[in-house]
């Protein structure tokens, strides 16, 4: 018989198990449910939610919203995201127009990634910052106001300060020691005698706020040639990394290909390299050919295992459009089915993976936004692990995200690592129905097929889809979820244990990928917004 192997893990937001001092608890964070006429915010942080809808409510738009939000999320929960990462953006029109915006970081074209050192966090995992080209994209062709007006929640947030949050607080002391190792890291994110803030303190940025409020005012190119883009180089130089002015300077944020599929007669979009749309894609409709019934939540948990695990191992096949084509088709959907029991087709070698690629913990941030005249944006942007590369340089205040050096895999000149980010918009009738997307590594594109399922295949409301248990493809087998709000039972386990898996129980919140979505209500029109329940973020509309 197969062993069950039990992980419990108390690194989390706000585990019970896990001591923590009074405060940094947030009253919205309970809030993860919003229905409305007038648009709707999700996100992973109650005060970037805020920020979304005071966009909102000004008369903007909802990629306005969105990158208001983006930009108030690189404030209050830098250890999942921030100015210096990456992000890929999709959004939705009511005309059912898809648009995708790429914001990956990217090395620099002098690089080397041979002869480079192999450091997964440090001055020479630092890429080309990607996050404020993207936005500023975004905004310029698709916003309807200004960049300053959009950035002044952001702003605001940095300067006056806000209460850190229970789970930012624990991730930040989670890398303590590495943190100590920089010292705008020690400037930025620890206290004056060296030891990690604690939930409740209160956190105030001036020099996030300084650079914030340079880019709201000159926009994105004093980040990329400006007096922020000489001080990144400066530093990242003299410490051994990258970087280069050209480099930085010539960066730009990419119009995206949207690759499509379909499910149950649903629509799907979602967005090519670098970005994990088509495996999404692929996924679900391998789940779509493997069975019509799913009712029985034991034997939808089988399939959904066998669905990831078979589109998984088209990751390292995605490089034309060619490719974008044939793993998005049905025929290839029905090709990978009839391969799961097939040993040698299934066979997958862990061992030659990148590390982003088999970390059990994931990491980023998603937030979805809709208006009040149906556009729609689901925007993913992250750092990498937890604090990214764990450097921030002085005088600016943000942290660089983890691009080079390994953790994502071989890096050539000039080329952007592709993640497992992938947001995703479901359609019916070409229009814009249900906008989602996840932060969790690995488990992102997982979680995203489980919820999108529940809802198609077993007539869930957003909300009961999003609490429900998830699966996941491990190199032990099958990784399922065990949590307070309903996971899989001992008997589950026992089932999945007697169709011959190794089972890992894992019972850490949120370890089975995080969604932040909203769906459209088809007998009124209006909308609803859901926050996940395992993480500590928020949904809400303006005028509630």
């Amino acid at each position: 018989m197969k062993r069950i192997f039990i992980f419990t893990f108390l690194y989390f937001l706000g585990c019970s198990s896990v001591p923590q001092k009074p405060g940094g608890v947030y009253p919205e964070s309970s809030h993860k449910i919003s229905n409305s006429n007038d648009g709707v915010v999700v996100t992973a942080h109650p005060l970037a939610t805020k920020a979304g809808v005071e966009i909102l409510a000004a008369g903007g738009n909802a990629v306005d919203a969105a990158v208001a939000a983006a930009f108030a999320l690189a404030v209050v929960e830098p250890s999942m995201s921030g100015i210096g990462g990456r992000t890929q953006i999709l959004i939705g029109k009511p005309n059912g127009e898809v648009i995708g915006i790429d914001g990956t970081t990217q090395a620099p074209s002098t690089y080397d990634f041979e002869n480079a050192p192999k450091k997964r966090y440090g001055y020479p995992s630092i890429g080309v910052p990607g996050v404020v080209r993207g936005h500023t994209k975004a905004l310029s062709e698709h916003g309807s106001l200004p960049l300053k007006q959009v950035m002044t929640p952001a702003i605001r947030l940095a300067n006056n300060g806000h209460e850190l949050i229970r789970g930012e607080a624990m991730r930040q002391q989670f890398v303590h020691e590495q943190l100590k190792e920089f010292a705008g890291s020690k400037q930025y994110f620890l206290n004056e005698d060296g030891s990690s803030r604690n939930a409740g303190d209160w956190v105030v940025q001036k020099d996030l706020g300084r650079v914030l409020q340079s880019i709201a005012d000159e926009g994105p190119e004093v980040f990329y040639s400006g007096w922020i883009a000489e001080r990144i180089v400066e530093d990242n130089q003299a410490n051994g990394g990258v970087l280069t002015l050209e480099s930085l300077k010539n960066y730009k944020a990419e119009d995206s290909h949207i690759v499509a599929g379909s499910y149950r007669g649903y629509g799907l979009k979602g967005l090519w390299m670098p970005a994990y749309g088509a495996i999404t894609i692929e996924a679900l409709q391998i789940l779509e050919t493997i069975s019509d019934d799913y009712s029985d939540n034991q034997q939808w948990g089988e399939a959904l295992y066998h669905a990831i695990e078979a589109a998984y191992l088209d990751r390292k096949k995605q490089h034309t459009l060619e490719d974008a084509d044939r793993l998005t088709s049905k025929q290839w959907a029905q090709k990978r089915e009839s391969e799961i029991h097939n040993d040698t087709a299934m066979k997958v070698n862990w061992r030659d993976m990148p590390e982003s690629w088999t970390l059990p913990m994931g990491h980023t941030t998603h937030l979805t936004v809709v208006d009040r005249n149906g556009m729609v944006v689901a925007l993913t942007q992250t750092v990498g692990t937890t604090m990214g590369s764990k450097v921030a340089t002085p005088g600016l205040g943000f942290v660089y995200a983890q691009t080079l050096g390994g953790y994502l895999g071989e890096v050539k000149a000039g080329y952007r690592a592709p993640s497992h980010i992938s947001p995703m918009l479901v359609t019916k009738d070409d229009k814009p129905f249900i906008a989602l997307g996840a932060a969790g590594g690995s488990r992102i594109p997982s979680s995203i097929v489980a919820v999108i399922s529940r809802v198609v295949d077993q007539g869930n409301t957003l909300e009961k889809a999003m609490a429900l248990p998830r699966v996941h493809p491990v190199e032990n087998g099958i990784a399922i979820e065990f949590t307070s709000n309903g996971g899989w039972s001992m008997a589950d386990s026992a089932y999945f244990t007697q169709l011959g898996h190794e089972v890992s129980i894992q019972r850490r919140p949120g370890s089975f990928g995080r969604i932040h979505a909203v769906i459209k209500n088809e007998t009124n029109g209006s909308w609803t917004g859901v926050a996940d329940p395992d993480w500590e973020g928020s949904a809400a509309s303006p005028n509630k």
